[in-house]
């Protein structure tokens, strides 16, 4: 007779564990090993698996308890056929012992009852009662011994087995058990994760450590992100990593895709009972007892279970309901595009958004499905590059780009790179697409408005915009984000690349046609719709950009057929010809440099951004009296000279007014002190301004620029009398900018109406100094500083003493000290009592003579023409700065001086140097110096070329004006010119936030090391001031166009210093100078040398 298992009990995962064997078989050979154990042996080999019994596997001479313990470690089921003899056999027991401690890390364990009760084993009674009778007997001075083996057969024995009595056939009875093992084998075979996992393990890693699997309490992971990113196989893989530590696991794939229908629902419930009870007899026949089954069968089992492609709520339902049954120590994972589904379920779930892949990580991922090895051929570099830069880190774009190239030639490639830019691949759209098809109409309208028009913009910008449309982007915009199609990074919208091409696509699918498209951002197609008048009432917005300034001529009634349009954007486009009509239902008008008066006809009642700098725009035609501009927001007419009367603009919710160098503005209409919402107001250098409303309204001010306001007597209202009934906290005006208005004479009301300045400007024209100042600030000790962290002195020229830096109470959170054109002589020794000063720039300052050590917490200190300072002095901060080698923070010092220290051993003369940097380090930092000559008038950027591949720092240096000054910066995080090497991947650096979103962006673009070593170089280049330098750049590759100097005398240094390793283990340049530390005294020798012949020699070799 035989009793097979009826308690489907320990269920079986589906990760195969990484051993050797799948079944280790324990049993007393006297007993069994020429009959039963022979037989089941045998089966289990005619079925394929690969059994270990210990008279055939150990090889002869071996320790074979050592490999016993092997074995048993390294097999994936182990079944213990308990016999009549088992118990006296301490060899058996042994076995036992190390086989119940593999269970607890996920090994299956079945026991087998050979012609004995299961309960006399449990018990240990009968002949397993006299066995460790016997042996608490022999092993009397080791008792604890005996006391394992005891625990281990009652743990044994309490597990869901299999019980032999005479009487059964044997054969029948080894089929049972083949078929268990069969199951157990079939569902511990690992998930295919992917062809090439790059990436996959460090994110899988993460997650594992989310589930904290040791913890005992039931936890909920998400995963999210947009389609191809990555989650399934993520899951997949902390699936085949965890699931053999829990009774039972399922992974449920596709469930948005398989619960369409009510019967694909009832499926996957029957799929999850007979995944996790081993059997497939489950049959539920509707949803709601399948959700009851799930939990009555399974709430007494710790489970693993992973939801994959959930976008509604219901979907989890459907299988955990409330989720308040599940057994101790169960998890469960859910995937989906849509951040909200997890918010809104219960449990709290723990959220990981997946990330686009690193620089490196795609570099590989490509260069594995395009030419089978991690790295790119040399003469595909190039073009690999650009690839990658089009995935954008998409790990389903790379790997079907990257197959889809294989094998092809270089012009091939070229010819699909142009393809893939204007024409979407259709299976990677196919899959971004789905989440934009699960969007409502007014989801949609706000993805393509965004895609289109608005990526990079601020949130807040573009929500007034679109509330303006009726579109409720509030909500719109937050569920865009939880479906992972936007983000809002660092207050603007963010959309990934090939969303915003997906996007553009969407609407260039309406129409063949132009002029019944939606929205038209393509140069080429919006200005045939202009030129041509094609349009229609379909178009709801244009962008008109073009890469560089161009001159065109559009109908004059382009406009007239757009009757719905509500955007219109001209960027680097000049209008030559005078338009007659506009649309009064634009919200958003951008026209700079539009040279015209606006139609007389057009009244936007709806505009909510007006931005016509330098324009022939007149207000007083535009803002009619009779019409009120509700929803307008933002104005920007900067540089409009044909301005000499701001009316009454007739916006109360105007939040934004940018009149800046409106040279002919002469007074402002009284109304606009009644703007309670205005939140900026910007009107430097309107030089002919002098009639201003008084008895302001402002309860929203942030922001007042009236800097070189030469004709306005502006305090003089501003802080009278009746301003004292303003309440403290209403006056909110961060950043004063006050420098050459005539008539500013008395700082204490200035400062004393200002609270909360952060940012205070001290300037005065050089013609008319403030003779008060050479007092600053005693007189106006009772002033209230405390929130002031940046404070600028310029031009006062009667300021010999810094006795406020005597009492640092006078500016408690001062961060940034400028001293600039001053009669200075020394720096007080007290400054150091300044515990949050960063940063401190001297300039022009001819008489200094003696700078004492800084604070601790300075980072940055520039001293420019100021030829007066004391060597002690500059050997004093060298040393200093020294001292923040082994810190993690950036830092930069600049002083007077014409050659590098000698500390510094890699140098040379020109603009650029070249090292090479080891593999053997996870990130190194350095430092770099460079000297610049006398009448030096350019910005100078440097550059940094890693691996062949050259980008810029968009951080220059912009000095004008100076003499002689040598610069030195710590190579590390982010600053003017301040970096972290890593190779090969510089993926680390951007935990060090915060970065420029364009400069990380272009660091991730770097290429990675594939040698054993690096070269890395670096030099100085130089644009022309007041240029914007640089522009976002899409590639790699510097623009040809950038010149490199090579200027007589110029010269750069790199010490040879590496993090947690000695100095001889940094950079190596084929020299024998090597970097020496910092002196740490101040009267160290400051004398600068020139670099060695031996340098200069090695400069030249090949």
């Amino acid at each position: 007779m035989a009793a097979f298992p009826t308690d489907e009990g320990d269920s079986f995962s589906s990760s195969t564990h990484r051993g050797d064997y799948d079944v280790f078989l324990s049993f007393r050979g006297e007993d069994t090993r020429h009959g039963f154990t022979s037989y089941l042996y045998q089966a289990l080999c005619d079925e394929g698996f690969k059994t270990f019994i210990d008279n055939k596997d150990l090889q002869k001479g071996e320790e074979i308890s050592a490999e016993l313990i092997k074995a048993i470690k390294s097999s994936m089921i182990s079944i213990i056929i308990f016999s009549q003899n088992y118990a006296f056999s301490t060899w058996c027991l042994e076995e036992l012992t190390k086989i119940v401690e593999c269970k607890k890390n996920g090994q299956k364990v079945l026991p087998v009852y050979y012609k004995v009760d299961p309960s006399e084993v449990r018990k240990q009674e009968g002949s397993f009662g006299l066995a460790l009778t016997t042996h608490e007997k022999k092993f009397e001075n080791n008792i604890e011994k005996v006391l394992r083996w005891r625990v281990a057969l009652y743990e044994a024995a309490s597990l869901s087995g299999w019980h032999y009595e005479d009487g059964f056939p044997e054969y029948q009875f080894i089929q049972g058990i083949i078929r268990v093992v069969s199951s157990t084998k079939l569902n511990r075979t690992k998930l295919f994760v992917a062809k090439y996992p790059i990436g996959v393990d460090s994110r899988a890693e993460f997650i594992e450590n989310l589930l904290d699997i040791k913890s005992n309490e039931v936890r909920v992971v998400g995963i999210h992100g947009l389609g191809g990113i990555g989650k399934t196989t993520i899951a997949k893989a902390v699936y085949n990593r965890v699931a053999d530590q829990f009774e039972g696991s399922s992974f449920l794939m596709n469930v948005r895709e398989n619960s369409r229908t009510n019967c694909s629902i009832i499926k996957l419930q029957e799929q999850l009972l007979s995944k996790i009870l081993g059997s497939k007899e489950f049959k539920v026949h509707s949803t709601s007892r399948g959700i009851n089954v799930i939990k009555e069968r399974l709430s007494c089992k710790k489970i693993f279970l992973i939801l994959d492609d959930v976008d509604k709520l219901g979907q989890i339902e459907n299988f955990l309901g409330k989720c308040d049954w599940l057994a101790n120590g169960s998890r469960v994972i859910i995937t989906t595009r849509d951040k909200h589904v997890l918010t809104t379920f219960g449990n709290d779930p723990l959220i990981y958004k997946v990330v686009q892949l690193d620089r490196h990580e795609a570099l590989q991922l490509f260069s594995m499905h395009a030419f089978n090895k991690n790295e790119p051929e040399a003469n595909y570099l190039q073009l690999t590059n650009q690839f990658i830069c089009y995935a954008s880190g998409l790990p389903l774009a790379l790997q079907i780009i990257g197959s889809d190239l294989c094998g092809r030639s270089i012009c091939e490639w070229e010819s699909e790179l142009e393809k893939y830019k204007n024409i979407p691949n259709n299976e990677i759209q196919n899959i971004l697409k789905v989440s934009f098809e699960g969007l409502d109409k007014n989801e949609q309208d706000i993805f393509l408005d965004i895609a289109c028009f608005f990526q990079g913009m601020s949130k807040n910008y573009v929500v007034d915009i679109l509330a303006a449309c009726n579109l409720y982007p509030n909500s719109g915009i937050s569920k865009l984000i939880d479906k992972c199609l936007i983000s809002a990074g660092f207050d603007n919208l963010w959309m990934h690349d090939l969303l915003q091409q997906m996007g553009k696509d969407i609407v260039q699918q309406e129409s063949n046609v132009p002029g019944n498209r939606t929205r038209l951002w393509c140069y080429d197609d919006a200005l045939e719709v202009l030129t041509e008048n094609t349009g229609s009432d379909k178009i709801r917005g244009i962008m008109l950009s073009f890469h560089k300034p161009i001159t065109v001529t559009l109908a004059p009634k382009a406009f007239k057929r757009m009757r719905n349009l509500k955007f219109l954007i001209v960027d680097n486009v000049h209008i030559c010809e005078e338009l007659k009509y506009l649309p009064n239902g634009l919200r958003f008008l951008q026209l700079p440099n539009y040279p015209f008066p606006l139609p007389s006809n057009f009244c936007p009642q709806k505009l909510v951004t007006l931005e016509m700098p330098h324009s022939r725009i007149q207000l007083e035609k535009l803002f009619k009296q009779e019409f009120q501009f509700q929803n307008l927001k933002s104005i920007n007419l900067r540089r409009c000279e044909s301005i000499t009367k701001l009316p009454n603009l007739c916006a109360p919710n105007l939040e934004n007014l940018d009149l800046s160098f409106c040279k002919n503005l002469v007074e402002c209409h009284e109304s606009i002190r009644f703007l309670d919402k205005l939140q900026e107001l910007r009107l430097s250098s309107c030089e002919k301004l002098q009639n201003f409303p008084s008895h302001l309204t402002w309860k929203s001010l942030d922001t007042l620029d009236i800097s070189s306001c030469l004709r306005l007597d502006f305090f003089s209202f501003l802080f009278a009398e009746w301003c004292l009934t303003w309440p403290m906290d209403i006056i909110r005006v961060h950043g004063l900018y006050s420098y050459c208005c005539k008539n500013v004479v008395d700082l204490e009301d200035i400062i004393y109406k200002l609270p909360s300045a952060e940012i205070l400007f001290i300037y005065t024209s050089k013609s008319r100094p403030w003779c008060e100042y050479n007092t600053f600030p005693k007189s106006y000790a009772f002033l209230d500083l405390s929130n002031v962290q940046n404070l600028d002195l310029s031009n006062v020229g009667n300021l010999i003493e810094l006795d406020f830096l005597m009492k640092s109470d006078y500016f408690p959170v001062l961060e940034c000290l400028y001293l600039n054109e001053i009669n200075i002589i020394t720096i007080p020794e007290s400054i150091t009592k300044f515990t949050r000063l960063e940063t401190l720039g001297i300039r022009c300052c001819k008489y200094l003579l003696e700078i004492p050590r800084l604070p601790r917490c300075i980072r940055r200190v520039y001293i420019l023409n100021s030829h007066s300072l004391h060597p002690q002095s500059s050997n004093r901060l060298f040393s200093q700065f020294g001292e923040f080698w082994q810190s993690r923070y950036e830092y930069e010092l600049i002083l007077p001086g014409s050659e590098i220290p000698k500390w510094f051993n890699h140098q040379s003369v020109g603009n650029s140097i070249s090292i090479w940097v080891s593999r053997d380090y996870d990130y190194l930092k350095f430092y770099y110096c460079d000297v610049l000559e006398p009448k030096w008038h350019d910005t100078v950027h440097v550059s940094l070329k890693f691996n062949g591949i050259k980008f810029i720092n968009l951080i220059p240096y912009r000095f004008k004006r100076i003499t002689n000054m040598t610069c030195v910066g710590s190579m590390l995080n982010a600053s003017v010119h301040l970096f972290k090497i890593s190779p090969p991947t510089l993926s680390h650096l951007f935990q060090y936030l915060p970065f420029p979103f364009v400069l990380f962006q272009t660091l991730s673009r770097l290429p990675p090391s594939h040698d054993d070593e690096c070269d890395s170089s670096l030099s100085l280049c130089t644009s022309p001031m007041g240029t914007n330098y640089p522009p976002p750049q899409p590639q790699v590759t510097v623009p040809d166009d950038t010149s490199h100097i090579s200027l007589p005398k110029l010269r750069l240094g790199l010490p040879s210093l590496g993090i947690g390793s000695t100095v001889s283990e940094g950079f190596h340049l084929g020299s024998s100078l090597m970097a020496h530390y910092h002196v740490s005294d101040d009267d160290s020798d400051f004398n600068l040398y020139s670099p060695s012949k031996k340098m200069r020699k090695s400069e030249k070799e090949p």
